[in-house]
């Protein structure tokens, strides 16, 4: 079977859709590797290593005119191209099919990631929100199979984009295999060295942006007394002026920022964390509880939404927006220990139905189904 990705995330983002696409090409070709695998990117310039083996092919446009150029190849001329390939299956990886893909024979899927420009409008700006729409619903409505990576995204195709709910399959994301392999002292404590980092400290990973709510975890450390500080894992926006003011305004000492931190580095600070707390409103999947997971520490998230499908049983869940709620589990949980055990076990137990192999194992099945219809 020749299959095709629209690969450019897993060349040039180094976070959320550059990591799901990246770990699906790699689990996919190990567990699977008598196929052919095409990754479409519009470059490779200064990209992100991604698996290399002879029977992945990386395929870029011939085109002038720099990105415009790039990016009109990569939505109406890459269609051909796939033709020319002779694909059985062709997938989008990222919320996004070519034009007229529809029309080649090629069987297609698309992985939804999230619909928050749709319950949340008022985080991003006019243009975006319609060329998210635009982007977003007419592949999926396209798309002979629709991934969603929660139910959560699920539901949200169906009420926002009327999509048929027989058409869409729950496949959960996965995190880099890197988080579930142990560090020892050693390592630990290079790793502690490198980034400075206290000797104990709570941790919150992922954009510092409005809806992932970091300011109400600050506050909820502040007004409550704790002592632990806390270490920032993530890349700024604008937002990070509130963060920074609300420090300054209390002269705040225990909060550490962290920016482009590499892959190899992060599972080590995870697991030297007492706990992760990840305080958003509201997101497609969550990949940094299931990381905190895999790395063995306790997780606090929030209610609602799709934080439950990932972080199951194991973790502790509030209301975002109330910090005293958030504070007073935070308190809790640093001084129960046995709790702490218990969230531990539960969630690497919770974490094994999230490995690449079985992620890649539900795609593969999809794909077949879809081309034995």
């Amino acid at each position: 079977m020749r299959i095709g990705f629209d690969a450019k995330r897993a060349f040039y983002n180094r976070s959320g859709l550059g990591n799901y696409s990246r770990d699906i090409i790699r689990s996919l070709h190990q567990n699977f590797p008598v196929h052919e695998y095409y990754l479409y990117t519009p470059g490779t310039k200064n990209s992100i290593t991604v698996t290399q083996a002879e029977n992945i092919k990386i395929c870029t446009p011939h085109v002038s005119g720099g990105k415009p150029g790039q990016s009109w190849w990569r939505t109406f001329a890459l269609a051909r191209r796939a033709t020319k390939d002779k694909l059985d299956i062709y997938h989008g990886l990222s919320n996004e099919l070519p034009k007229d893909i529809n029309s080649t024979g090629i069987r297609t899927v698309v992985t939804i990631h999230d619909l928050i420009f749709m319950r949340y409008p008022e985080w991003y700006r006019p243009v975006d929100r319609v060329i998210y729409r635009n982007k977003f619903r007419y592949s999926s409505r396209i798309a002979n199979r629709v991934i969603a990576v929660s139910q959560q995204t699920r539901e949200d195709l169906v009420n926002f984009f009327g999509i048929e709910r027989e058409k869409i399959h729950v496949i959960y994301q996965g995190c880099n295999e890197s988080f579930a392999k142990r560090l020892n002292d050693t390592q630990k404590r290079q790793v502690r060295l490198k980034w400075n980092l206290p000797e104990h400290y709570l941790l919150y990973v992922g954009t510092i942006e409005k809806r992932k709510n970091l300011l109400n975890l600050i506050r909820a450390i502040h007004q409550h007394g704790i002592d632990m500080p806390l270490v920032v894992v993530g890349k700024p926006t604008k937002y990070m002026k509130d963060i920074r003011d609300y420090i300054e305004i209390h002269q705040l000492k225990n909060v550490f920022f962290l920016n482009e931190i590499p892959v190899e580095d992060l599972p080590g600070i995870y697991q030297m964390a007492s706990m992760f707390i990840y305080p958003s409103v509201f997101e497609g999947f969550g990949i940094p509880i299931l990381e905190a997971l895999v790395s063995g520490i306790p997780v606090i998230t929030s209610k609602n939404g799709c934080f439950h499908e990932v972080g199951g049983n194991s973790t502790l869940y509030i209301d975002p927006s109330d910090t005293e709620e958030l504070g007073t589990e935070l308190k809790r949980l640093l001084s129960d220990r046995a709790l702490q055990n218990k969230m531990i076990a539960d969630g690497l137990r919770h974490s094994e139905q999230f490995t690449n192999d079985t992620i890649a194992r539900q795609v593969m099945d999809l794909y077949l189904d879809l081309l034995n219809e």
